[in-house]
């Protein structure tokens, strides 16, 4: 894979993290329905894209120093 790919695929990756985290901490302080219904799998999504993240981005290290 070209290097092109990770400077795109890894800055992608990462902006879902910090998007999902901060509709999280903003539902968190507006409270509310949405704060009840959403939160738990706000959650779940987040730690799931950090971890999509980290392996994209352990792969472009590897991949880089071979």
């Amino acid at each position: 894979m070209s290097p092109v790919f990770y400077y795109i695929l890894i800055p992608i990756s990462v902006a879902a993290v910090v998007l999902v985290l901060a509709t999280g901490i903003y539902s968190m302080t507006k409270g509310g329905e949405f704060n009840r219904k959403y939160s738990n799998k706000l959650m779940r999504l987040r730690i799931l894209l950090q971890f999509v993240a980290i392996l994209i981005i352990m792969l472009a290290v590897y991949l880089a120093s071979r």
